[in-house]
C-alpha cells in the first residue's frame, strides 16, 4: 500500500449544492490546524471556515466530520469536508490540501483499497461497493447492497472454513500420526469434500444469473430484412435509436439500447436482417446477427405478416426455448399462406398495437429467470475462474484411492482449493490450519 495521506472529491463531478472531499491517512487530523479551524468531536459535524494555509484567505464556510482510526471507512484517520459545490471552491480546497506536507491526490479506488487492506471489508464487498456506485436498476442496487454487506463473501468464507477443517483433520495424519486419531477419518473428510464440491458446482450453475444482473440481460431482435426489427427497437426504447427505412438491408451492424425491465437491466440488440446475400458488408451483418442469436439470453424472432410465407427457413431455425415468436405488421393485411408457427404475440411496431403485451411477456420471462435468489450469486468472471479451480482441486482429491496412504498429496489438493476460495475474498492465511487442528483434536493435551 502506498504511503501518505490521500484526498479526493468523493461526490459526483460537476456543479452541485454540496461537494464532499475525503481525506484519509495519518496526517488527516492536521488539516484542522492547517486550515485554522477547531477539530469537531468524532463523528459529529462541525461548522468550519476554511482559510487557505498559504494566503490566509477564506476558501469556504463548510462542514467537517472527523473519524478517528479505526472507526472509519478506510480504517485510518479520516476527515470529510462538506463544501459548497462550485468549481472555484473545490479547486481552492484541493490546491490547499496538495500543498500540505505528505498529502497527495488519491488514485482511483485507493480509499476502498485501504479499507480492504485494513480489514474493513473483503474483496467481494469492495466489488459490491463499486457495483452499487454503477447501479442503474433496482435489481442491480439490491444485488450490490447484498454483496457489499458481505453476503457473497460470507458464503465463500464459510466454504473456506469448511475446507480448512477438512484439511486440518487430514493434516493430523501427517504431523501427529502417533496420536490417537478419530475412527472413520478418511470417510469423514471425503464426505465433507464431496458435499462442498456439490455446493460449489450448484453455485457455478447459477452464476450466470448474478453476472447478468450486474452486466445486463441480453435480448436480441432477429428476423428477415424489413421485418420491422429497427421499428420494434425504437418502440421498446421509446426513442429513435435505429434508422428505419423501407430499403431492405439498412441495418448492417448491431445496435444496442439499455432498458429497465421490472428493475432488471436489459441490453436490447437490433440486428441485420438474416437472408442469403452476395453483398460482403451485409454478409458480415448477418454473421454478427447470428452471433448475437447464439449469445443472447432471450431472442425476439420477428415474423412479417405482410410476406408469404411470413417466416423463411433461416428464421425458423432460430426458434428454440429462448425464443419468443412475435408476428409484426398486424396493421397490414396478411399476404397469404398463413403462419407456419403460431406466434406468441401479435404486434404492430408502427402503431404500437400489442407492444404492452410484448413488454409484459418479456418482463415475466426476465424476472422468472434472473430474479435475486436467497443465496447470492457470483458476479464476476474472476469469481467463476477461482471457483472452477477450486472444484478441479477437489476433484483431484476425490480421485486419490486412499488419502491415508497419500496424505501429503491429498492435503495439497485441499490447500490448493482453500487458496482458490481465499483469492476471491482476499483471505489466504495458512496459519488458520493450526488453530483448527488444536481446537478440534486437542493434540498434546
Amino acid at each position: 500500500m502506498k504511503s501518505g495521506t490521500i484526498f479526493a472529491v468523493a461526490s459526483g463531478v460537476g456543479k452541485a449544492g454540496v461537494a464532499v472531499i475525503r481525506i484519509s491517512g495519518d496526517a488527516a487530523e492536521s488539516i484542522f490546524s492547517a486550515f485554522a479551524v477547531t477539530c469537531p468531536s468524532p463523528r459529529r459535524a462541525g461548522r468550519v471556515k476554511l482559510c487557505d494555509p498559504k494566503t490566509g484567505g477564506l476558501l469556504d464556510d463548510a462542514l467537517a466530520l472527523w473519524f478517528p482510526s479505526p472507526k472509519s471507512f478506510t480504517g485510518e484517520d479520516v476527515v470529510e469536508l462538506q463544501v459548497h459545490g462550485g468549481r472555484a471552491v473545490i479547486d481552492g480546497v484541493l490546491l490547499a490540501l496538495s500543498r500540505l506536507p505528505g498529502f497527495r491526490m488519491a488514485e482511483a479506488g485507493e480509499f476502498t483499497r485501504r479499507a480492504f487492506e485494513n480489514n474493513k471489508m473483503d474483496l467481494t464487498a469492495a466489488e459490491g461497493l463499486a457495483d452499487l456506485v454503477d447501479a442503474d436498476t433496482t435489481a442491480q442496487r439490491d444485488q450490490a447492497l447484498r454483496q457489499m454487506a458481505g453476503a457473497l463473501g460470507d458464503l465463500y468464507e464459510d466454504w473456506r472454513i469448511r475446507l480448512l477443517q477438512a484439511t486440518a483433520h487430514l493434516e493430523t495424519t501427517i504431523d501427529f500420526s502417533e496420536e490417537d486419531l478419530p475412527p472413520g477419518l478418511e470417510a469423514d473428510v471425503r464426505s465433507r469434500v464431496e458435499a462442498l464440491r456439490q455446493a460449489i458446482e450448484t453455485h457455478l450453475q447459477q452464476g450466470h444469473r448474478g453476472v447478468r444482473l450486474r452486466e445486463g440481460v441480453r435480448v436480441a431482435i432477429l428476423g428477415a430484412p424489413n421485418a420491422g426489427k429497427s421499428s420494434l427497437l425504437n418502440r421498446l426504447a421509446q426513442r429513435e435509436a435505429a434508422i428505419v427505412s423501407a430499403t431492405a438491408g439498412t441495418t448492417r451492424d448491431v445496435i444496442e439500447v439499455h432498458l429497465d425491465l421490472a428493475g432488471i437491466p436489459v441490453i436490447l440488440s437490433d440486428t441485420a436482417g438474416i437472408r442469403d446475400t452476395s453483398d460482403h458488408v451485409e454478409v458480415e451483418g448477418v454473421r454478427r446477427a447470428l452471433t448475437q442469436a447464439a449469445e443472447a439470453d432471450f431472442k425476439i424472432v420477428l415474423s412479417d405478416l405482410s410476406r408469404d410465407p411470413p417466416l423463411s427457413q433461416e428464421i425458423l431455425d432460430l426458434l428454440d426455448d429462448s425464443a419468443v415468436l412475435v408476428a409484426n405488421k398486424s396493421d397490414i393485411s396478411v399476404a397469404g399462406g398463413g403462419q407456419e408457427v403460431t406466434p406468441t404475440v401479435v404486434i404492430s411496431a408502427l402503431t404500437g398495437n400489442g407492444i404492452d403485451a410484448l413488454m409484459d411477456l418479456l418482463e415475466d420471462k426476465v424476472k422468472e429467470r434472473f430474479q435475486l435468489l436467497e443465496q447470492p450469486g457470483l458476479t464476476r468472471a474472476r469469481h467463476q475462474r477461482a471457483l472452477e479451480q477450486c472444484v478441479e482441486s477437489l476433484m483431484r482429491f476425490e480421485e486419490i484411492p486412499s488419502i491415508l496412504l497419500l496424505p501429503e498429496l491429498a492435503a495439497e489438493n485441499l490447500r490448493s482449493a482453500c487458496a482458490s476460495l481465499g483469492h476471491i475474498t482476499g483471505r489466504v492465511d495458512v496459519e488458520d490450519l493450526l488453530d483448527v487442528i488444536f481446537r478440534d483434536f486437542c493434540i498434546g493435551k
